[in-house]
């Protein structure tokens, strides 16, 4: 399992996550809470290459918002 990163917001109904310094996982890529239940799909990469955001797809009974400042994973 990798860190994928913080949930800092939402928008367009995709969940945006902060990737920390190290590795951020490649797009198409299963994000997991911390239970490991799924949340959604890696969609997009975007913003500063030291630190970028990770736009998540969410699954289709999540909602986007109670994730908000959560940690969240690769699996």
């Amino acid at each position: 399992m990798q860190r994928a990163g913080e949930a800092v917001r939402t928008a367009q109904g995709l969940l945006i996550l902060r990737a920390g310094d190290e590795e951020f996982p490649d797009v198409g890529s299963e994000i997991v809470d911390e239970s490991l239940t799924s949340v959604g799909t890696l969609v997009d990469v975007f913003g500063p290459v030291d630190r970028p955001y990770l736009a998540v797809s969410m699954d289709d009974d999540r909602r986007p918002a109670p994730f908000v400042g959560a940690t969240l994973y690769a699996r």
